[in-house]
C-alpha cells in the first residue's frame, strides 16, 4: 500500500502490535481464563426457547434497563450508586480512556499487568505509566507514591486479582493508592468469582473510585459484557460517550435470562476454585517449577530451569493450549500461564506437561 495513505495513520498506531488471539481449533483449550462449563441441560432448552420471541428486527433497549437493574441486584451494587454497561470491559476501559482524554494526561497501572490498559492508552493518545510491581508480585507502594506525585495520572487502573499474576493486591495499598489519586480509580475486578472479596461495598466512601465486573469469567464470555460502578454523577458522564445500543438485542436477553437462574454459576465457580487448589498443590511437587499463588481462575508459573517457550510448543503439540508469558520479558521471563478447566481438561493438561518437562 501506498505511504502517501498509510501516512495519515496515527505514527503511534503504525508502531502497535495488533491484540493476538491464538487458533485453538481442536485443542484443550486452557488460555483465556474462561469458565469451560455449559449451561445446564434444562435451562439450555429453556433459553433457547426464549430466543425465538427476541425482537431481532428491532434495535436493542439502549439503555438496557432490565438487565441493567438485574445486574445491580446480582453484583450486589450499593444503593445510591450508578451502573453503566459496555461491550466487553475492553469498551469500558475505552469509554474513561475517551472520557479523561486530553494533552499531558496519564493512565496509570501495574506491570505485569492487563495489556489493554496500555494499548487503550495508546488508542486515544494518552500517556501511559507502568509501575513494575516488586518480586512477590505485590504493590511497590514507594515506586506507586513517587508516580503518582511525579505524574499525576488522570486515570488508575488496579486489577484484583491482577492478570497475569493472578494475586490479589494488599487491600490497604489499594485504599491507599484510591486515597492518594488526584484522579480517577478503577478497581478491575474480572476474577471476582474465584476472589470472593471486593471494592464495591466502599463505592460511597469515594468519589474517585469506580469498580469494573464482567460476566466473561462467570460462563459468559461470548456475550462480551462488563459493567462499570460508581458515583452516579461520574457514571452519567463515562456514559455519555457509550455508543447507542451498545448492548445487543440477544446479550440483553441472553444474560437477564441467565441472571434470573444464577443459582448454578456459583456452583461451577466453587468447582473452579476447588480445582484451582488442587492443581496448585499438584504443580509445586514439580521440582523444575516455581508456582505463584492464585486467587483467580488461572495459574502462573515459572520454569527453574529448561524454556518455557519449549515447555509451551511441546504442549500444544499434544493438543493442549496454554498461555505462553515469556515473550513479555522482566518478570515473565520463562513463565507459563494455564487457565483452571474441567476435570479431564486439568488432566490432560498435567499429563501433557509431565511428559513435556521430562524431554
Amino acid at each position: 500500500m501506498s505511504e502517501n495513505i498509510l501516512k495519515w495513520i496515527r505514527p503511534e498506531i503504525r508502531e502497535l502490535k495488533a491484540y493476538h488471539v491464538a487458533d485453538a481449533t481442536g485443542m484443550v483449550k486452557l488460555d483465556a481464563m474462561e469458565n469451560p462449563y455449559h449451561l445446564p441441560a434444562e435451562l439450555l432448552q429453556q433459553w433457547q426457547q426464549g430466543l425465538a420471541t427476541a425482537d431481532i428486527n428491532r434495535y436493542p433497549d439502549p439503555a438496557a434497563s432490565e438487565l441493567t437493574q438485574r445486574l445491580a441486584e446480582v453484583m450486589q451494587v450499593p444503593e445510591g450508586q450508578s451502573l453503566v454497561l459496555g461491550n466487553g470491559s475492553d469498551e469500558l476501559i475505552q469509554m474513561l480512556a475517551m472520557a479523561i482524554a486530553g494533552e499531558g494526561r496519564s493512565i496509570m497501572s501495574f506491570e505485569p499487568g492487563f495489556v489493554m490498559y496500555d494499548m487503550i492508552a495508546r488508542f486515544v493518545g494518552l500517556d501511559y505509566v507502568g509501575i513494575p510491581l516488586a518480586a512477590d508480585f505485590s504493590i511497590d507502594m514507594d515506586a506507586t507514591r513517587a508516580a503518582i506525585e511525579q505524574h499525576q495520572p488522570a486515570l488508575i487502573f488496579i486489577a484484583y486479582p491482577n492478570n497475569p499474576t493472578a494475586n490479589l493486591f494488599d487491600a490497604e495499598a489499594v485504599e491507599e493508592i484510591i486515597a492518594l489519586a488526584p484522579g480517577l480509580v478503577v478497581v478491575d475486578e474480572a476474577y471476582h468469582p474465584f476472589a470472593q472479596t471486593s471494592f464495591m461495598p466502599k463505592l460511597a466512601e469515594y468519589d474517585q473510585l469506580l469498580v469494573m465486573r464482567t460476566v466473561s469469567k462467570m460462563g459468559l464470555a461470548g456475550l462480551r459484557l462488563g459493567l462499570l460502578c460508581g458515583n452516579p454523577e461520574l457514571i452519567e458522564e463515562v456514559n455519555k460517550i457509550r455508543l447507542p445500543y451498545n448492548i445487543n438485542v440477544l446479550t440483553q436477553y441472553t444474560a437477564s435470562f441467565i441472571l434470573d437462574n444464577a443459582g448454578f454459576l456459583e456452583g461451577q465457580a466453587e468447582m473452579i476454585r476447588s480445582d484451582r487448589d488442587h492443581m496448585l498443590k499438584q504443580l509445586s511437587l514439580f521440582d523444575e517449577l516455581e508456582v505463584y499463588p492464585s486467587q483467580a481462575n488461572f495459574i502462573l508459573f515459572k520454569l527453574k530451569q529448561g524454556d518455557a517457550t519449549d515447555v509451551f510448543n511441546r504442549l500444544r503439540d499434544a493438543g493442549v493450549l496454554i498461555k505462553n508469558m515469556s515473550p513479555a520479558g522482566g518478570v515473565l521471563s520463562n513463565c507459563l500461564r494455564v487457565t483452571i478447566g474441567t476435570s479431564e481438561e486439568n488432566q490432560a493438561f498435567m499429563s501433557a506437561l509431565t511428559k513435556a518437562l521430562s524431554r
